[in-house]
């Protein structure tokens, strides 16, 4: 993980530690859990200790950085897709800082912070009144009752672009009392993975209406392993469940539900101002 991502929304990935504990129903089936597992590292829950990252591994955004000197288009660097930055560990706050101060050592990238903890976000950010313009500041909302409880605290931070990631879509949302002042873009996609749930496709249509309505940037990411079947496209002797709104829903596998809603493939991303 790293320069190149494969995640559609991002330009790079960049991780200053590994490791997180779970903290909502969207962590239920953790695909980074599930990848560190993998590598055998054992990096989640509140006892596990975090993997801390090598100084060539710290010295890739400077790289970034310099090489978005000319560049056409901002590179966005997604932070952190193996950890959550605002996670209240004593141990994190020295790499916490030194993010920070990358973070302004590298101007000519845009810094996308998404975290489900946007409640210690004031309390342990380096930026109070007046943050940098190159940190894009997000939450993941997976329900409407984590919507209502986060997106206040979202509200208070004066980032440059705040946006939520509601992925795993796992109910439907309206995020209208939000849409255009706290919220300018949205990020939205199913789950993946041997566990994942299927989400129904009204909520995604919805979702993209609402954002459609406020000149809100939308992003469909992903059905996930579901996807809905219609007509003569129906997949033969594959598992199928009926999604909330009636749509029958065929495990597929994420490669071949794919990404197209409604026929379209929606890579929206929000209206900013480039500087430099």
């Amino acid at each position: 993980m790293g320069e190149n991502s494969k995640i559609e929304w991002t330009t790079h990935t960049f991780n200053p530690w590994w490791g997180c504990t779970k903290v909502s129903e969207a962590c239920k089936n953790c695909y980074a859990e599930t990848w560190a597992k993998r590598v055998g590292q054992k990096v989640w829950g509140p006892k596990a200790e975090r993997r801390t990252m090598s100084e060539n591994h710290w010295k890739q955004p400077l790289k970034w950085n310099r090489d978005a000197e000319n560049a056409t288009e901002r590179p966005r660097v997604f932070c952190a897709s193996m950890a959550d930055v605002f996670e209240d560990r004593p141990e994190l706050a020295a790499p916490r800082a030194r993010l920070f101060d990358l973070i302004e050592a590298t101007p000519n990238l845009d810094w996308l912070l998404l975290t489900k903890r946007p409640q210690n976000v004031k309390r342990l950010a380096k930026w109070q009144d007046e943050w940098p313009e190159n940190v894009w500041l997000g939450t993941t909302v997976e329900l409407q009752t984590r919507a209502d409880e986060l997106l206040p605290f979202l509200a208070e931070i004066p980032a440059k672009v705040r946006f939520i990631s509601a992925e795993p879509l796992l109910g439907p949302l309206d995020l209208t009392p939000w849409m255009g002042s706290t919220i300018n873009w949205v990020i939205t996609g199913g789950e993946s993975g041997p566990k994942a749930r299927p989400a129904s496709p009204k909520w995604f249509r919805d979702i993209h209406h609402q954002c459609m309505e406020r000149s809100v940037a939308f992003h469909f990411k992903q059905w996930g392993d579901w996807g809905p079947g219609y007509g003569e496209n129906l997949p033969a002797r594959r598992r199928m469940e009926i999604a909330q709104d009636g749509t029958e829903m065929f495990k597929l596998g994420k490669k071949e539900a794919g990404r197209l809603l409604d026929g379209s493939v929606h890579d929206g991303l929000p209206a900013i101002r480039h500087f430099g």
